[in-house]
């Protein structure tokens, strides 16, 4: 008899644990696989959402360069120069504090607005197509120190005195370490005013660019030590040019006082005009009109300056600063306005076509306020003649008179409202800037002679 000694294993129990566990194995795979399929599908959507808002962005930043060069060829164009610079600031400060792999494209998008406000910078910023070479690149508002510049002007040397004895302190030629030449500004400390003056000089010129304005190639704040750097303008102030002595400056002739006079009209418009808020001089004269070369003139000395308001009436209250002889009539009661500018701009046209300061206690009673003295004589052509800077010796267009005189009448007007905007003014000038090799000798010598009678003058 054979006994099977074959342990026969029951099937129920094992069949049972084993289908638990390819259950459970299947359970597991299942919901591995629908935890990675959602995270993939979540990686690809953000993948491709950030590649199309990167091409979108630099499409509409390479439009809208394409769009600002074109603008401003045709001298159209305003941006807000704030408003982008406040835009690249936060751009810059986002891509500071973010470490996450967004981080490379946050930096291509502000390398694109970078350059988009470089491109309106060098445009709109200048004021559109003014009539003039389009002026260098701009570099860029430099902090230096007060030994570099120490360095620069030979340990503030006398000999490299410019200008003589300033208001607010003295100038001084120097050359920067990169060889440029440069009008070096040492101010005096004069408490909370001369901060104040040497802070809103440096953020309007950091902001404010063009050809007619002189160029701040940066600045000094070390410890007690305050410093501006311009660019170098060779030939002086107008001031000096019109009131020293003969024997120590060639007079100006009559076409380099017309371009002065509208390269200082120019620059007003624009401060007016074409900044992103009005911008009031405020010190607006010959000591502050600079020449290069070329007796091209620059306006300079922001010191002063304010902002003007956008109302209506554009008038804002204020303390009085400024230079005698050139207060605007309401400036001397506080209220001041782009207009304030308008009757300063008068005077020194009226110093271009006479040759005489604003104030001159030596003159003659009667004579001592160029304003005064002048403002009856312009509309009368025969006193006009009578009027011209001795220094001319009768060398002008008797036409270009008429309107010069016409325009210094209708800026130093009493009342603000009868005043013409700077825009106007160089709209007015432009025909009288002309090439002098165009002329005849015969209409550039004006002897004085007695013209007929005329009451009035007239503005063609």
């Amino acid at each position: 008899m054979e006994v099977n000694t074959t342990a026969t294993v029951p099937a129920g129990p094992p069949a049972k644990n084993h289908s638990f566990t390819q259950h459970r194995l299947h359970s597991e795979r299942q919901r591995h696989s629908h935890g990675h399929f959602p995270t993939k599908t979540i990686l690809i959507t953000v993948s491709f959402v950030t590649l199309v808002t990167v091409l979108f962005v630099i499409f509409v930043v390479l439009f809208l360069i394409r769009r600002q060069k074109s603008s401003s060829k045709s001298g159209t164009c305003k941006e807000d120069s704030t408003e982008l610079h406040d835009t690249s600031s936060r751009l810059i400060t986002s891509s500071t504090l973010n470490s996450s792999p967004g981080f490379k494209i946050q930096k291509l998008i502000h390398k694109c607005l970078e350059t988009f406000i470089v491109e309106v910078k060098s445009g709109c910023l200048h004021g559109g197509n003014l009539g003039r070479t389009p002026a260098p690149t701009f570099r860029g508002v430099q902090v230096f120190t007060y030994r570099e510049l120490e360095i620069a002007t030979d340990g503030f040397s006398e000999r490299n005195v410019i200008g003589g004895n300033g208001e607010h302190g003295l100038m001084y030629r120097g050359v920067l370490s990169d060889g440029t030449l440069a009008a070096i500004k040492l101010l005096r400390s004069e408490g909370k005013q001369g901060e104040r003056a040497f802070r809103i000089e440096v953020d309007l010129l950091s902001r404010l660019h063009s050809p007619y304005l002189v160029e701040l190639l940066g600045y000094c704040a070390d410890q007690h030590h305050r410093l501006l750097i311009f660019e170098y303008m060779p030939d002086g102030t107008l001031h000096h040019h019109l009131h020293s002595p003969h024997d120590q400056t060639q007079p100006l002739d009559w076409w380099a006082r017309m371009r002065i006079a509208l390269d200082c009209a120019r620059a007003l418009e624009f401060l007016h005009e074409h900044a992103v808020s009005p911008v009031i001089h405020r010190d607006f004269k010959t000591n502050n009109v600079l020449l290069d070369q070329n007796f091209r003139a620059k306006v300079s000395d922001f010191g002063l300056a304010k902002m003007g308001s956008e109302k209506k009436n554009g008038q804002v209250s204020t303390r009085v600063l400024g230079t005698t002889g050139y207060l605007a009539p309401e400036y001397a009661t506080g209220k001041l306005t782009t207009k304030s500018d308008v009757y300063s701009y008068g005077v020194v046209l009226l110093e271009l076509l006479t040759g005489r300061v604003p104030v001159d206690i030596k003159r003659a009673p009667g004579e001592h306020v160029l304003v005064s003295w002048a403002l009856p004589r312009l509309t009368n052509r025969e006193k006009v003649i009578e009027m011209v800077d001795p220094a001319l010796r009768g060398q002008y267009s008797k036409k270009d008179l008429i309107q010069i005189a016409a325009i210094a009448a209708m800026c130093i007007q009493p009342e603000a409202d009868y005043r013409p905007l700077m825009t106007d003014v160089v709209q007015s000038l432009i025909p009288l800037v002309r090439n002098p090799s165009s002329l005849s000798s015969s209409s550039l010598r004006f002897q004085k002679q007695t013209p007929k009678s005329r009451s009035s003058l007239e503005i063609n």
